[in-house]
């Protein structure tokens, strides 16, 4: 089985802004990443992990009806030995959520194994398994992504993507290999009977890192960024310091996608107001009304008013910081976009092309604006 070992981006390198918290009834983009996790896919699963917050970015500015969107993901791995044939190798490896660090984390643990790779298996489960918007405007993507045949399995894969275009969800195929072999083994035939996109891409294509200058600011502003969280209830400590590992498993891949990352940091899409009472609040929680066991150490000791103030003062250090970033990463943006022109241009497409071209024309199809 060949590697996916792709370097360029997932998505389009945009400028991130400092933007509100989603509205309740904003606009919903779902998107769901199914990898082919069988032996030799580790180039797949690294580039992945890398290109995570190019996603995220890429759908900063979204909106519909003038309305932010939130932003939805979800993880699953099939083709693995090391999940049950009984499951059909087929594992949701983190449900439908705005928790954007839970699924780095998860990409982060994610391991190769041997298997049989029953993409048609794959696509039902995730189609059945997660709870896809029921509003038709919602945007609704499933990405499945690998090499080997894509008729493979007990589940007959024209009945899944028939069945996904049926609720709305569009699924959109990359085969790592020739277009011919993609066309022969089915993957081209599944993207138009689901209304998406096929993608045959080189899995041996590299692309050279760019540093830009701000990246080294870019990251302090994110370490600092991280100060004004203030975790209650009982899944903070645990979401706390697994923010801090995302950082510093997003520096451990370059400093540009430690950089990236600190741009997704600062936009809307980063919700951690489950656990962080600044985006709790923002959520309409009333931080003088929580109990004092809900409450982190430094509250504790003050009066309701005065947790509020120290809540509304963190809220306050946060949006400054946002908008610095915002603003760095808008230049970053700009430099990076000029270093890439000079680049003799290839007309093989990689993985970010697939992603960023089907979802942007999906995107605009259902009525959104970037």
């Amino acid at each position: 089985m060949s590697s996916l070992r792709t370097v360029a981006a997932l998505a389009a390198l945009l400028a991130v802004p400092c933007l509100a918290a989603p509205e309740p009834d904003a606009p919903k983009i779902q998107l769901a990443i199914l990898l082919d996790t069988s032996s030799s896919m580790d180039g797949l699963i690294n580039q992945t992990r890398e290109q995570l917050w190019r996603i995220v970015n890429t759908f900063a500015t979204a909106k519909r009806d003038g309305k932010q969107a939130t932003l939805e993901l979800a993880l699953y791995e099939y083709g693995n030995d090391g999940i049950p044939a009984g499951e059909q190798h087929v594992r949701q490896v983190v449900p439908l959520t705005t928790d954007l660090d839970r699924v780095s984390d998860a990409l982060f643990k994610l391991r190769t194994n041997g298997g049989n790779e029953f993409c048609g298996a794959a696509i039902h489960k995730a189609l059945t398994g997660l709870e896809w918007s029921a509003r038709p405007k919602d945007l609704k993507l499933l990405y499945i992504a690998g090499n080997e045949p894509f008729t493979q399995g007990p589940v007959n894969f024209r009945e899944s993507v028939k069945a996904a275009i049926g609720r709305g969800v569009v699924v959109n195929t990359i085969h790592a290999g020739s277009a011919q072999d993609g066309i022969a083994t089915g993957w081209a035939e599944a993207a138009k009977l689901a209304d998406g996109q096929y993608t045959f891409i080189d899995q041996n294509r590299a692309v050279a890192a760019v540093a830009a200058p701000q990246d080294a600011e870019l990251v302090r502003l994110s370490a600092e960024l991280n100060k004004t969280y203030i975790g209650y209830g009982r899944a903070a400590p645990a979401a706390s310091v697994r923010q801090a590992e995302q950082d510093k498993n997003a520096a451990g891949l370059g400093v540009g996608t430690a950089a990236t990352r600190a741009a997704t940091k600062a936009s809307a899409h980063y919700d951690n107001s489950g656990w962080d009472l600044v985006d709790a609040k923002k959520k309409g929680v009333r931080v003088e009304a929580l109990g004092e066991a809900e409450l982190p150490a430094e509250l504790k000791p003050l009066k309701p008013e005065e947790r509020k103030a120290f809540v509304e003062k963190k809220e306050q250090e946060r949006a400054q910081l946002q908008s610095k970033i915002g603003a760095l990463a808008k230049e970053r943006e700009a430099f990076l976009a000029k270093e890439n022109a000079k680049r003799a241009k290839d007309a093989t497409k990689s993985l970010d092309d697939a992603v960023v071209e089907s979802a942007r024309t999906k995107a605009v199809e259902s009525g959104y604006a970037f």
